[in-house]
C-alpha cells in the first residue's frame, strides 16, 4: 500500500533486481487497501505472500490496514513489511505490536532502496517455510 508512484517503481525495481517474481498489486490509499482485503476474504482469491505498507497513506492509515489484515480470515498470518519515512519509536512499537515482519525506513539513496529487494526476498523465503 503506497501512495507515491515513484516509490512503487523503486519497489518494483528492487524486487526485479533480486529475482523476486510475482504480481505486484498496488493500493494507493488505505480505503483501497481495505477493499482489497475484503475482496480476498469474500472471494476464492488467496492472500498475497507479502504486504509492503506505508504507514502514512491517504484516507485510512496503514495501522488500520494492518489491524484489518490481522482480523482477516485469509491474511491474518501474512508477512508484512512497513516501508515508511517515519523513524519514530511509537511507529516502530506499533508495528512490533501488530506483528509486522520488518520495519524499514525509506532510504534516501537509490542503491539503498534497490537493496531492499534482498530484504523482501528474505521475508518471502521465511514465509514459505
Amino acid at each position: 500500500m503506497e501512495d507515491n508512484p515513484a516509490d512503487v517503481i523503486l519497489v518494483r525495481e528492487a524486487l526485479e533486481e533480486h529475482g523476486v517474481e510475482g504480481e505486484l498489486l498496488v493500493a494507493s490509499d488505505g480505503e483501497k487497501a481495505l477493499a482489497v482485503i475484503q475482496e480476498i476474504d469474500c472471494d476464492a482469491a488467496s492472500c498475497p505472500d507479502l504486504f509492503i505498507i506505508d504507514l502514512n497513506i491517504p484516507k485510512k492509515p496503514g495501522r488500520e490496514v494492518i489491524k484489518r489484515m490481522r482480523d482477516s480470515l485469509k491474511c491474518k498470518d501474512a508477512e508484512i513489511a512497513i516501508l515508511s519515512s517515519s523513524d519514530s519509536a511509537p511507529d516502530k512499537e506499533d508495528a512490533r505490536r501488530l506483528g509486522v515482519s520488518r520495519y524499514i525506513r525509506k532510504p534516501s539513496r537509490l542503491d539503498e532502496f534497490l537493496s531492499l529487494g534482498a530484504i523482501f526476498k528474505a521475508i518471502l523465503g521465511r514465509g514459505a517455510n
